[in-house]
């Protein structure tokens, strides 16, 4: 699979100066991990969830949560485990290598779920790329990232662990600190298995009698944005300690179709069609979501999390690398400027300071790698367009 794969070649020649790498859920954790892009939810209740897995996969979605937790009624767990075993089922039958699906996590609600849906599956598991664990916290995240290994062992396929910091205690400033320090054991401890950490605003918004309305964005939510940074701060760093951390929930969607369909009628580089759609996209309740995507990224988060097939496409188009922040990057880690120093930028708009930019210009990087980077005179706008008229 690959971002943007979707887009016809000529296409995609014209949007992008450098394409997005192909990848598979057997590639690196290091690249995955910044693959994840846009990871969709999806109740495990639902009847035809094979053919949605197909037909978001179609639609350019790389990562799926089928969840076993918050989304469905307690009283659905046993019919929704067992409408999981029968979907793989399907899947595997339908897709017997598993090339064109999504890297597929279930998120459960204990770590004895783990081992017997591994068990449940039985040769189907090979569609599964690993689970979602909820509510992490050391203790409660040794339990489950143990049964993660007794599953991997039992299985002989690499699982991996994405956990959710969404805990009370996380949220609480006088147990804050110490619940990070003990996160921050457990993952290190498990560092192999822990593809990316998932920030659960819902939860820490619920712990308050919170709900951002769809014109303010997470960071806005003071106690929100308190406890992102910290989350990164400790566990985020860029000195190989840290871990790829996923951006939050964004609550609010229109229907996708109705909502840009008269804005797309024309080619996404015809004068004037980059402003209607831009205007579609405010209108239509989009504009939070736009901004908090960009202050996920300023704030060192990568992906996000989304709950409609409508967000996907922005969170995509947001995450490819402009031309400009490609040649600050590759300028940057010339060979030649390994001693430090300063220089303009190619752009002649502002400083690259090499030593104290070298961190984000490696990131930066791995960010082209897997999402692309856009042509000289192709922005979000341009990209979102030609995903959305697929």
């Amino acid at each position: 699979m690959r971002h943007f794969g979707y887009i016809p070649p000529a296409a995609r020649e014209g949007l992008f100066f450098q394409e997005p790498c192909d990848f598979s859920a057997a590639s690196p954790a290091s690249l995955l991990s910044v693959a994840l892009g846009a990871t969709l939810y999806s109740p495990a209740t639902r009847p035809t969830l094979a053919g949605d897995v197909l037909k978001q996969a179609a639609r350019g979605v790389v990562s799926m949560v089928l969840c076993l937790e918050d989304s469905i009624d307690d009283a659905e767990v046993v019919d929704a485990e067992a409408n999981l075993v029968r979907q793989f089922a399907e899947l595997a039958e339908r897709d017997a290598t598993g090339a064109g699906l999504p890297l597929l996590f279930v998120r459960v609600r204990e770590p004895g779920q783990i081992t017997d849906l591994v068990d449940r599956l039985g040769t189907s598991v090979r569609m599964l790329s690993g689970f979602v664990l909820p509510k992490f916290t050391e203790e409660r995240g040794t339990l489950f990232l143990e049964a993660l290994a007794e599953a991997e062992a039992a299985c002989g396929q690499r699982l991996f662990a994405m956990p959710v910091l969404e805990s009370p205690e996380l949220l609480h400033l006088e147990t804050r600190g110490e619940v990070l320090q003990g996160i921050a054991r457990s993952v290190d401890k498990y560092r192999d298995r822990v593809l990316a950490l998932r920030l659960g605003v819902t939860d820490f918004c619920s712990a308050y009698g919170l709900r951002r309305a769809p014109d303010m964005t997470a960071y806005d939510v003071q106690i929100v944005g308190s406890v992102i940074a910290d989350v990164v701060n400790v566990l985020g760093r860029a000195d190989g300690t840290g871990f790829t951390i996923t951006g939050p929930v964004w609550e609010y969607f229109r229907r996708q179709e109705r909502m840009f369909k008269p804005q797309l009628r024309r080619s996404p580089f015809l004068e004037g069609s980059a402003e209607e759609l831009r205007t579609a996209l405010i209108e239509h309740d989009l504009d939070g979501l736009l901004r908090e995507i960009e202050l996920d990224r300023a704030n060192g988060l990568l992906g996000k999390t989304c709950i409609h097939p409508s967000h996907v496409a922005p969170v995509h188009a947001l995450s490819v690398v402009s031309h400009e922040e490609f040649t600050d990057a590759q300028d940057i880690l010339r060979p030649e400027r390994g001693g430090g120093g300063v220089l303009r930028s190619a752009y002649t708009n502002k400083m690259n300071e090499v030593k104290p930019h070298r961190a984000w210009a490696e990131r930066t990087l791995r960010r082209a790698e897997v999402f692309g980077v856009a042509s000289e005179d192709v922005g979000f706008v341009d990209l979102l367009a030609a995903g959305l008229t697929k």
